[in-house]
């Protein structure tokens, strides 16, 4: 760490925590629909705390949590760090987040996340975060996440519409409801994300079926990029485990995501592809879209750890 995150971070006014507690832990619809809460605040820095349960559970064989929950406590985690650097009065948007994930979190124990924003031009953010349990020393995660600032130009603390979008139809049924070995059955959270596959010989298409509870920005209204970075995961281990086998249990190692347009309040779709696979480690790229394949709304790439049973 630098000098300037182990020094002492200076107190935020009574005003910017207003907008905290308002805006950033409990105004966004997938934040609150996970139970994400602030923990506290400093400038440049923010600690938010997402207790368990029983839904963010990655694989039932073994009860550790899906990736993709702490994606999207990293990558909301570090938005609020950029928040409350220095006032913004409008929308910021995550652009590219890379995450190193050390080690399985838990089961049963709340994750906590700290980011601190850095580094802030006209234009951008640059945000460092980690994610933890047992104290900060017990590294989960670390991750490294440029935003852009003042995007969309929508304003901060504006009332939200009346009404969300009405979520998508589920599909019924999928045209293979088990195309991966069941590897989809096994993750409680890619089923409250609301994920559906489908297949068509070796291919894998991932299917995240738009619900208000995805929701990022409630005035445009967008995804929340969190629950991307989510999604993007899930397409990628379902896609390893349709081609490896149900018998490997693929571990994310290193993902890297790039933003690339606001995903609006549809159904969206992801294809992965494994670009090099190993006896020990596999690597992906998987990119998503909505109403038209050629305009990728996010991209990803990594690596994937494969333990046979």
């Amino acid at each position: 760490m630098t000098t300037s995150e182990t020094a002492t971070p200076e107190p935020l006014k009574p005003e910017h925590i207003a907008l905290m507690q308002r805006h950033i832990a409990g105004g966004t619809p997938h934040a609150k629909a996970i139970g994400m809460t602030l923990e506290k605040a400093a400038r440049g820095h923010a600690w938010l705390t997402l207790p368990y349960q029983s839904m963010f559970v990655g694989d039932n064989r073994t009860g550790v949590m899906h990736g993709g929950v702490i994606t999207a406590l990293l990558d909301h985690t570090a938005g609020a760090a950029v928040q409350v650097t220095q006032p913004i009065k409008a929308a910021i948007a995550t652009l590219d987040l890379r995450i190193d994930y050390m080690k399985p979190a838990v089961s049963g124990v709340a994750v906590h996340a700290h980011a601190h924003c850095y580094k802030m031009t006209k234009n951008i953010a640059f945000v460092r975060a980690t994610a933890y349990q047992n104290g900060e020393d017990d590294l989960i995660a670390n991750s490294v996440a440029t935003f852009m600032l003042s995007a969309n130009r929508t304003l901060m603390g504006r009332d939200a519409p009346a009404k969300l979008p009405e979520a998508s139809p589920r599909a019924t049924p999928p045209r293979d409801p088990r195309p991966s070995d069941g590897s989809l059955g096994l993750m409680p959270y890619a089923q409250f994300l609301g994920v559906e596959v489908e297949k068509e010989g070796p291919t894998v298409t991932s299917i995240l079926r738009f619900g208000p509870h995805l929701i990022g920005n409630p005035v445009l209204p967008a995804l929340h990029g969190g629950a991307i970075g989510a999604f993007l995961e899930t397409s990628a281990m379902v896609q390893v485990a349709a081609e490896m086998g149900g018998g490997r249990s693929p571990k994310p190692i290193g993902l890297t995501i790039n933003y690339l347009r606001s995903g609006r309040p549809v159904d969206t779709f992801a294809r992965t592809t494994i670009t090099k696979e190993g006896r020990r480690v596999a690597a992906i790229a998987v990119e998503a879209w909505q109403d038209d394949r050629q305009k990728p709304i996010a991209s990803a790439y990594g690596h994937f750890l494969l333990k046979p049973d």
